[in-house]
């Protein structure tokens, strides 16, 4: 596997004309209109109606955050140091967190990293890295007793130094899981390079969260266009693809996957999943279930996806027990994320109450009541 240095300026919203994406002119007013109507007038929108509604906060917190960013000091001097643009991130902080939570009914979220993770094209930076943003949450964690968990980072695309993170973070931190980008310098995580970094997850029945990265294949292709709104659901249906069709996801069956966003496009894509299997005999000793079996058997979560449309598609796929709660805070809020499952229309009071705690308790035992 080749490994490329990147330089990550992509931005999240432009702050200015100096710091203009790779690629383009510079950050015109309409991107950055649009960035802030894609995950700002939006949020406010249904933060309003949430507000209006009461629906989303309860007397006593009971939900279970599965998809809730940190940053550690380390994390937000690198991504400021390389203007990614990811002002929620470098502002974030633990208060913040606590005072979404209490407003959205949450009792405890589970922190990750979000994108670009710690790798810059060194190891061993990445290995410092991994290492300060998981000790930072483990303080978080005791600082705040019951209303927080983690999925610890790890370096990829470093084998080694990911397997020795793997050990301290569940051994010695005793962290709910592991967290890790959809891709790693252009690889999926179904790449025979990461196989024995899979083969210890799945010794340990580990829980495995996933997030997207905006994959250097395809910045910048549509002018005027948020990269996100297009390149993060996509990147996490390619790494679906990667696992089902390489085959990891049979040879690896007891990690327990959990994929962002309502798992992007893959639901979507589920009749040309199975089309391309059926034409393509070679791939059945891969997939002897067929696809089906493996993504209904996956995790998938809310952030970012709680209206009708993501779930819709999601909903034909999976059963509510499949689904767990997430936010993806700070870029959405808690509050808003329930109110939006309860306006769909689409849940029980069963369902909702399984995918806002139960399927969570579920996977990781500690947090059931």
């Amino acid at each position: 596997m080749k490994l490329v240095p990147r330089n990550d300026s992509a931005a999240f919203i432009c702050q200015d004309a100096n710091h203009a994406r790779p690629g383009a002119a510079c950050c015109s007013r309409r991107a950055f209109l649009g960035g802030l109507g894609a995950f700002g007038v939006g949020n406010l929108l249904i933060d309003r109606q949430a507000g209006a509604q009461g629906a989303a906060v309860d007397e006593k917190p009971f939900r279970i955050d599965i998809h809730h960013h940190l940053s550690s000091p380390g994390f937000i001097a690198v991504i400021a140091g390389r203007r990614t643009g990811q002002v929620p991130l470098m502002k974030w902080t633990v208060a913040q967190s606590i005072d979404d939570m209490d407003q959205g009914g949450v009792a405890t979220s589970i922190l990750s990293i979000s994108e670009p993770s710690v790798f810059f094209g060194d190891f061993d930076a990445a290995r410092t890295l991994a290492r300060e943003t998981n000790d930072f949450g483990a303080k978080v964690i005791a600082d705040h007793p019951g209303r927080f968990g983690m999925f610890a980072t790890v370096p990829l695309p470093d084998v080694e130094g990911s397997l020795r993170e793997i050990e301290y973070a569940l051994d010695v931190l005793k962290m709910d899981g592991i967290c890790m980008m959809t891709d790693y310098q252009g690889e999926f995580l179904g790449d025979p390079a990461f196989g024995p970094v899979m083969e210890e997850l799945n010794r340990r029945k580990a829980v495995v969260y996933t997030h997207p990265f905006r994959n250097d294949c395809c910045r910048n292709l549509v002018p005027d266009v948020f990269e996100p709104l297009i390149e993060l659901g996509t990147d996490t249906t390619r790494t679906i693809a990667s696992l089902l069709f390489s085959g990891s996801a049979e040879r690896f069956p007891d990690i327990k996957w959990i994929f962002s966003h309502a798992g992007g496009t893959a639901p979507f894509l589920m009749q040309r999943f199975t089309y391309y299997f059926a034409a393509r005999k070679d791939l059945q000793p891969r997939l002897p279930k067929g696809p089906a079996y493996y993504l209904e058997r996956f995790y998938y979560d809310t952030a970012n996806a709680m209206t009708i449309h993501p779930l819709a598609s999601l909903t034909k796929l999976v059963k509510p027990t499949q689904v767990v709660f997430g936010t993806d805070f700070p870029f959405l809020t808690a509050k808003a994320t329930a109110a939006g499952l309860r306006e769909v229309g689409l849940f029980s009071t069963t369902d909702l109450q399984a995918i806002e705690r139960g399927n969570a308790a579920q996977l990781m035992p500690r947090y059931k009541v």
